[in-house]
């Protein structure tokens, strides 16, 4: 966020207007780094919003002070504290932490850090290793900690924000306790950036700005639970604000400038993800249109492929709607050709129509099911002879075995209904499509019982 800049923009003492001089060693060596880091809690009373791990009698916490450590994989969003409090788990006097990421680490820098570490060990020093973003090693590279962690040559800390049970190999995470780390609530956001503005040494305490209540509920709002952004933000927007003036109160419309516009948490192809699309398919499942066009929304902002969103429409279309309302399949379709032919912008309109549509559609899944149960008993029956009268008889030879026998074409037949079984004898009178009562469903279940009561009364063996 800050750069060198940074150094006028926050001084030590308030000016009259912003200095254009070169700041002091001492005060560059204290704003270099950002404000994130400089506020870190530096003990576990300090951390917010994560009481139900690291609170007074926690588990862990009770682990941590009788210095008995297990290997852990923390789990949250981005900015929700997993750093600090792997920095925190090592703040004791028999402990050292590595620290290593996996953006740039690979195998070679594990095999250092536990070189590293047994040596130590030798001197009576224990080593925590930590590597962030652990979901960037691959199965090998996550294979090479396995038997260092098993040994306790190292208590390793691994940090994501990926689900550990997709991105982290089995044997590793046999070894390891998973702790969920939360976002952050507002209210907590709120605490920390007076916290931020109280702070003297670390914050911004003498920046000789004050930080209002609607400028401090807007950084809060916008920021998704993420700590560091919360900082950060708030980091830029007095930034901004003190080009022009040297003191006074933070502006909304200051914050808006400095935040640009809303990035939202979201991915292509992992958690979020499908957390997403799932609420999404089971908001119209459940008809709800408003939900619905929420998520929906959630994911256009988040930059989702429009066009995942249209095929699990047409999906849902078959799946939930069926037969209860034949034209939601038209629907579904017709909006995916459109987006696929007009793209976005203008491609998000056809979405909502398909999306509102089907959520407000009678709900059926009867054809799903029917299928389900008819591959059941394909599977339970293998490969059953086709009734002869159902077979194609193109040969002579053919015609003479019997193929075609019998067969009655139904545009002949009265109403266009021929009342006999068309499956296997070993089948019988199974049933595989139950409509249901509900829509255009209905009057397809009324017309399919009498179909079927026909049928019934004509096989051979109930004459």
């Amino acid at each position: 966020m800050a750069g060198d800049d940074s150094l006028e923009l926050f001084p030590t003492t308030p000016a009259p207007r912003p200095s254009k001089t070169e700041p002091d060693a001492s005060s560059m060596g204290r704003h270099s780094a950002p404000l994130a880091d400089r506020m870190r809690p530096s003990n576990f009373d300090e951390v917010v919003g994560q009481t139900k791990l690291v609170g007074p009698g926690t588990a862990l916490r009770s682990l941590v002070e009788s210095d008995e450590l297990p290997s852990l994989i923390l789990w949250g969003p981005p900015g929700t504290g997993k750093t600090t409090l792997a920095r925190l788990l090592a703040a004791s006097a028999s402990t050292r932490i590595e620290e290593l990421s996996a953006v740039v680490a690979g195998v070679k820098e594990i095999r250092g850090a536990v070189e590293m570490a047994r040596n130590e060990q030798r001197n009576g020093t224990r080593t925590l290793l930590f590597i962030d973003e652990i979901h960037r090693l691959n199965r090998a590279q996550q294979d090479v900690l396995l038997p260092h962690v098993e040994a306790g040559t190292v208590t390793f800390v691994g940090a994501t924000t990926e689900n550990p049970s997709f991105e982290v190999n089995a044997p590793l995470l046999s070894r390891c306790r998973v702790l969920v780390l939360e976002p952050l609530g507002e209210g907590d956001l709120c605490a920390l950036l007076d916290r931020a503005m109280a702070d003297e040494e670390r914050g911004l305490g003498n920046c000789g700005v004050e930080l209002s209540d609607e400028s401090r509920s807007a950084i809060a709002s916008v920021c998704d639970g993420d700590a560091r952004r919360a900082l950060g933000l708030l980091e830029a927007a007095v930034a901004v604000h003190r080009r022009t003036e040297a003191s006074g109160q933070l502006a909304i419309e200051t914050v808006r400038e400095a935040a640009g516009r809303r990035s939202l948490r979201h991915d292509r192809d992992r958690e979020e993800h499908y957390n997403v699309i799932s609420a999404f398919i089971k908001s119209l499942r459940a008809s709800d249109p408003d939900a619905g066009l929420y998520y929906l929304a959630r994911m256009l902002e988040a930059g989702e492929d429009p066009l995942f969103i249209a095929r699990r429409l047409v999906i849902l279309a078959s799946e939930d709607v069926g037969n209860a309302d034949p034209q939601a399949l038209s629907v579904a379709t017709n909006a995916f050709l459109a987006l696929e032919r007009i793209g976005l912008p203008e491609g998000r309109i056809p979405l909502a129509q398909a999306t509102t549509y089907l959520a407000c559609a009678p709900k059926s899944n009867a054809a799903y099911k029917a299928l389900a149960s008819a591959q059941a008993t394909v599977e339970r029956t293998g490969s059953l002879p086709v009734p002869k009268h159902l077979r194609n008889a193109p040969t002579g030879l053919m015609k003479s075995l019997g193929y075609g026998d019998g067969y009655r074409y139904a545009h002949d037949a009265e109403n266009q209904f021929v009342p006999e079984s068309n499956l296997p004898d070993e089948i019988g009178d199974d049933e595989f499509y139950e409509p249901k009562e509900v829509g255009q469903e209905r009057e397809i279940g009324a017309r399919l019982a009498r179909w079927r009561r026909a049928r019934r009364d004509e096989r051979p063996d109930r004459q």
